[in-house]
């Protein structure tokens, strides 16, 4: 936990979930200090206030009183938001939560944006932007100096208007910008490209991994999938859905439950089988989640996953631990996890320590495909 002194009030913050590693990291960063400086003599005049990409609800928690609403793509940074709402004893209510596809209040006072990690994400959230803001409307984007970049500048201009940067300031920027009277170039909803082999046109929204070809871990991933089974699959960490499409199409007695905390890369999997299995849908369940909570016990028969191995930007394998662990918990007792990961993770032995077996399926020179088997014994 740690202590964020805004002068006028001080927030204990944790970053969400719990984790070991993460007693050594702070739920927020001087850009967001930076940030809520640009505040201090702005009349908001209850016209509504957004939030775009907190990763651990710094900014909802100390704007509660304006009633903000918080945009974000990730599942985990809502629930990490509620969490130090609690935590502060400020009410859940006064912050409204939306994903990155909502529809956004008009003419907001202010909005404040946490550069996000990807540049196409950045633009579609600013895209959405210029259909509300108002000339008037504050904006104001922050990030680590090192982050704020000339594309970064030359995008809001593209979109927005007029734009200017900030001196540093601990190692953090902040981005001005004006909306103007411009009409940005066009730009598709999603990218799209053909899965090679097959006549599917993949689908994917401006915030899911590899939206601009098929990852090469999952290219692998594809070859080794399994079949024959009639049971409960899930694609945990599905992203474009890629591979839990080619798994419906390989397993047609199966049920298949899409699962991500993008809520992007599950819209992009709901769309990318309705474009390409529409027949399917029928079988198919689509669910934003963190990793499987609230999946009964023992009631799927396999789980398939190419676990990340970061959260927000630090490098961390709780992530594909928890997934690991939940996978086992929802397996019926026969059921396999199968996953496909760097050789360099060491998942074959967190794999074997958690089940108590496992198989390697394929590899080549960078990646491994694993698969376990929850036994009687383990369960």
């Amino acid at each position: 936990m740690s202590q964020l002194d805004l002068g006028t009030q001080q927030l204990e913050l944790e970053r969400y979930p719990q984790q070991e590693e993460s007693t050594q990291l702070q739920a927020w960063e001087a850009a967001d200090e930076y940030l809520l400086q640009q505040l201090e003599n702005v009349d908001i005049g209850g016209r509504p206030v957004l939030i775009f990409n907190d990763n651990f609800g710094t900014l909802a928690c100390a704007l509660h009183a304006h009633r903000p609403y918080s945009v974000s793509d990730s599942y985990m940074s809502q629930l990490a938001t509620r969490h130090n709402l609690k935590l502060n004893g400020l009410d859940p209510e006064q912050v409204t939560l939306l994903d990155s596809l909502a529809e956004l209040p008009a003419a907001p006072a202010v909005v404040l944006i946490r550069v996000p990690k990807a540049l196409a994400l950045l633009e579609q959230q600013l895209r959405a932007l210029r259909h509300v803001v108002t000339e008037d409307t504050l904006i104001v984007a922050g990030a680590k100096a090192r982050d704020v970049h000339t594309s970064t500048m030359q995008l809001f201009e593209k979109v927005l208007g007029p734009t200017r940067t900030s001196l540093a300031w601990k190692k953090a920027r902040l981005i001005f910008c004006q909306a103007a009277d411009i009409v940005p170039p066009a730009a598709a909803e999603t990218t799209n490209w053909t899965l090679d082999g097959t006549d599917w046109l993949i689908h994917n929204h401006a915030n899911v991994f590899s939206r601009g070809s098929l990852d090469i871990g999952a290219r692998l991933f594809l070859d080794h999938l399994p079949r024959g089974l009639n049971g409960h699959i899930i694609d945990l960490g599905c992203g474009n859905g890629v591979i839990g499409l080619a798994a419906l199409a390989q397993n047609p007695e199966a049920q298949m439950t899409f699962v991500d905390e993008s809520y992007m890369a599950v819209a992009s999997s709901e769309l990318n089988v309705e474009h390409n299995l529409p027949q399917e849908l029928d079988r198919c369940q689509f669910e934003v989640n963190n990793a499987l909570a609230g999946i009964e016990r023992e009631s799927v028969q396999a789980v398939l996953c190419n676990p990340p191995f970061h959260q927000q930007h630090a490098i961390t394998d709780h992530t594909a631990w928890q997934m690991f662990c939940d996978a086992k918990r929802c397996l019926q007792v026969g059921g396999e996890l199968r996953i496909v990961g760097n050789r360099h993770l060491d998942y074959h032995h967190k794999l074997k320590r958690l089940f108590g077996n496992c198989t390697l399926v394929a590899s080549n020179k960078k990646f491994v495909i694993l698969k376990a088997v929850k036994s009687g014994a383990r369960r």
